[in-house]
């Protein structure tokens, strides 16, 4: 039994870091935890917004759109609904075996509202959902006196990452974006979005995890943190023919409090900002009926340092990079770009349908013992594929629907415990579908 708990001790180190940054992770398509897009019109063409799809979520996208948008309130409700399993095989330990995530089933609603207010000028708001994450396992070894804290768990059996009881991470981003937009001359225009952001987090399960903390006593089992944050987002519409919009837009790094009750688990003291982002978009409307809309956008995850640090950094040093430091481990993360795609048809003046498809590489920077261990918290699908429809009631009400569908795609390779010297292979098998039901009122 003494093997065993050595074992534990050792796996802890590596299988525990996983979670030190899952906090942001909701199995997003397109290579991060951000949601696809937001808006009943995002939702069905993949996300495609910087230059198409005018409704009351330009602040979420390109607030400079929303000089093109007319009076009008768009409400949505996304149904979420992820699969996740968990798998580590070949260390010839009790730490061989596999979990499915509880929680299989979220709702997340946005709201958006334009109007204009002068010639030339337009005001908004937009309240979504920026990503987030609830993941709930509940499979240990089943073998008592394999966790890797009996201080704190005494005899019990060790979760996957070697704490005690439920293991799982439950974090939501909601993001106020209140927005200005000003037609400086005919076809184009700039706008400016406040970004006020709220983030609450919950982490259980890690008890594990305080033997190499920097701050033991706040690592898990905490109950929620809140931390409140801002940021800016600048955008560029231009209307420059008949048949051709082009569109910019920048979000700057959103500055949040540090979770304080977590700061011995998140790397920074607890600091889990907003990464910058950049993107670009055309829309082409190459006839009457018809609009095809590429956004292009690059995240700068390696500016976050609970994203960007390697996940063997405290496993390797824990004297001088234990979990919460500065240097602490993450999910190893690096700046990527997204590619988005989608179409609209008129089918009568009433019904449009639109389709769209994401793709991003994954975030983490290799499939090797410093990446994969947490990443089987973050299995970011690289694809996703949308439909959905816009029906017009009357002139003022529109009723919409979008379903969505991530690519299953498996992720792993070598466990962290591969960098101790116990070998081991970790898998995720992500799987997504989405609905999206939503309503949107003109004037």
């Amino acid at each position: 039994m003494k093997h065993e708990r050595d074992v534990s001790l050792q796996t802890l180190r590596c299988v525990l870091a996983a979670l030190a940054l899952r906090a942001s992770l909701a199995s997003e398509a397109g290579g991060g935890y951000n949601l696809l897009g937001y808006g009943p019109l995002a939702h069905q063409a993949g996300g495609t917004s910087i230059a198409m799809g005018l409704d009351g979520f330009s602040g979420a996208s390109n607030p400079a759109k929303l000089s093109f948008v007319n009076d009008r309130l768009d409400l949505d409700l996304l149904f979420f609904s992820p699969r996740r399993t968990i798998e580590r095989t070949g260390t010839g330990t009790p730490f061989d075996f596999s979990s499915t995530s509880n929680n299989t089933l979220f709702l997340l609603p946005e709201a958006g509202y334009a109007r204009k207010v002068a010639q030339n000028w337009s005001v908004g708001v937009a309240l979504y959902g920026n990503g987030g994450l609830n993941t709930e396992f509940r499979d240990d070894t089943g073998i008592p006196e394999t966790n890797g804290n009996p201080e704190r768990c005494g005899d019990a059996a060790g979760n996957f990452l070697l704490g005690c009881g439920k293991l799982g991470f439950d974090l939501a981003q909601i993001i106020v974006a209140p927005t200005l937009s000003w037609q400086y001359t005919e076809g184009q225009s700039f706008g400016l979005s406040a970004l006020i952001g709220h983030q609450r987090i919950k982490v259980y399960g890690f008890q594990a995890l305080e033997n190499i903390s920097a701050h033991p006593e706040a690592v898990s089992n905490r109950g929620n943190d809140d931390a409140f944050g801002a940021g800016v987002r600048l955008g560029w519409f231009g209307r420059l023919l008949p048949w051709l919009d082009i569109g910019a837009a920048y979000s700057s790094r959103m500055y949040f409090q540090k979770f304080d009750r977590y700061r011995g688990l998140i790397a920074d003291g607890g600091g889990f900002d907003i990464p910058q982002n950049i993107a670009l978009g055309i829309a082409i409307r190459p006839a009457r009926d018809w609009e095809v809309g590429l956004d292009i956008q690059r995240v700068f995850w390696g500016d976050i340092r609970a994203l960007s640090n390697g996940v063997l950094n405290s496993l390797q040093d824990p004297e001088n990079k234990p979990f919460g430091s500065k240097d602490g481990s993450g999910f190893n993360w690096v700046d990527r770009n997204s590619y988005r795609a989608g179409a609209s048809y008129a089918v009568t003046p009433r019904l449009t349908l639109r389709a769209g498809a994401t793709y991003g590489k994954r975030p983490v920077a290799d499939s090797d013992s410093n990446s994969v261990t947490l990443n089987l918290f973050a299995p970011n699908p690289e694809w996703q594929v949308t439909a959905g429809g816009t029906w017009s009631r009357d002139t003022r009400n529109q009723l919409h629907l979008a379903v969505g569908y991530y690519v299953e795609k498996e992720f792993g390779g070598a466990s962290a415990t591969d960098a101790i010297g116990l070998g081991g292979v970790e898998t995720s098998r992500p799987y997504v579908i989405t609905l999206m039901l939503g309503w949107s009122r003109k004037w």
